[in-house]
């Protein structure tokens, strides 16, 4: 009888340390996986940012959102010669 009751407690031992084999090895996986989908977060995140600049500086730059080239309408100025009399004399 001594040994029936040696055998129920290396037979509870070992199943004690399955299930906490079994724990360590789950909490392992998540831990990997949580990290694994932060890294694939982080890149798709930079991607999707990088994509909105990159299309941001197309549309201002090429599409429709680019300022139209401004028309002046001062007139040009005349060129002025050396020799040319002032229009007005001045008071003295």
């Amino acid at each position: 009888m001594v040994t029936r009751g040696k055998d129920r407690q290396t037979k509870e031992q070992r199943e004690r340390a399955r299930a906490y084999r079994a724990r360590v090895e789950l909490h392992e996986r998540q831990r990997r996986r949580r990290r694994r989908d932060n890294v694939i977060g982080l890149g798709v995140g930079l991607v999707v940012i990088l994509g909105a600049c990159a299309l941001q500086t197309a549309y201002f730059v090429a599409g429709p959102g680019a300022p139209a080239p401004a028309v002046s309408d001062a007139p040009t100025p005349e060129p002025t010669s050396a020799s040319a009399t002032p229009t007005s004399a001045p008071a003295g």
